[in-house]
């Protein structure tokens, strides 16, 4: 059985639901899943869990995220992005990199932000994305988001590049709107680039083509990373072959010495990822959360 993940570099102008297709043909896998969004546009780090491992999504959706960001000041589009209708267009201030680190600044930290209209968020269980084409007019509401950094990589009227670290949830679109009012100028996103997730990185990852040559070879596996790398904050718990037996029928496993996290990651005595599990102080036990099936 296949249990492990896939850091897929997403190539850009396809969806990331097309990629997870195209990976499930490349490796044969049926049951993939990915861990955040990235739109047609972008390109860069798409994590993907296969088989069992589509339990761990949300864990690996929970890592920071950073992301390179090329923002075309003067052009506002329905989209927040290249691909949108030009809804309005504007003469670019005079604005030197201070300028720009000084209007970028107010981003950094908790802030408010709109999502897009045209985004994957549910509206009465319809993508907003859906309405939004069809002509609809959708209202998202404002959320908080987390952006811990930006940091202004260059200036060349009217593109500016940056590089944002974020936390889960943030629309870089949005962010490029929302600066491009500040400025009095409009703007959009011209090109994104997803350079991490988590501890995931972009130049760890792997091209379709280059998973597909290696399919044909017999060989894709070997970028298939072991599913605990979705959980390296939790605390491993190693079990011997009668309390793995024990955790495999869902029954708790003893805990001689409290750990420091209640979370935890079982594994078999081959090292093998066999449980997602939680201490409970007052029985001095692991009870499990989500058990794995068999795999070897």
């Amino acid at each position: 059985m296949i249990f492990g993940l896939l850091n897929i570099h997403k190539p850009t102008g396809r969806s990331s639901r097309w990629v997870v297709n195209a990976v499930s043909r490349i490796t044969g896998v049926d049951k993939i899943g990915h861990a955040g969004t990235l739109d047609p546009l972008a390109t860069g780090v798409l994590l993907m869990a296969l088989g069992p491992a589509t339990r761990l999504i949300a864990y690996l959706q929970a890592g920071t995220k950073v992301y390179q960001a090329a923002i075309h000041l003067g052009v506002s589009t329905s989209t927040y992005d290249a691909e949108g209708e030009v809804l309005a267009t504007a003469p670019v201030p005079d604005l030197a990199p201070g300028d720009l680190q000084h209007a970028l600044a107010r981003f950094v930290g908790d802030i408010e932000q709109h999502p897009p209209a045209y985004s994957a968020l549910k509206v009465a269980g319809v993508a907003a994305y859906r309405k939004a084409r069809r002509g609809q007019t959708v209202e998202l509401p404002s959320r908080r988001v987390q952006i811990e950094q930006i940091e202004l990589l260059s200036w060349h009227s009217p593109v500016l590049t940056i590089s944002v670290t974020c936390a889960p949830g943030t629309y870089i679109r949005s962010l490029a709107f929302d600066l491009g009012q500040a400025l009095g100028c409009g703007a959009h996103i011209s090109g994104l680039v997803r350079t991490a997730s988590g501890h995931f990185r972009l130049e760890d990852s792997v091209g379709l083509e280059t998973l597909a040559a290696a399919a044909g070879a017999g060989d894709w596996q070997r970028f298939l990373l072991p599913p605990d790398q979705a959980v390296l904050d939790l605390t491993p718990v190693y079990l011997d072959e009668g309390r793995t037996q024990v955790l495999r029928h869902g029954n708790p496993v003893t805990a001689p010495t409290p750990p420091l996290l209640s979370s935890g990651r079982a594994y078999d005595p081959d090292g093998r990822l066999i449980a997602l599990v939680t201490y409970d102080a007052k029985l001095q036990v692991w009870q499990p959360d989500r058990v794995f099936d068999a795999v070897g």
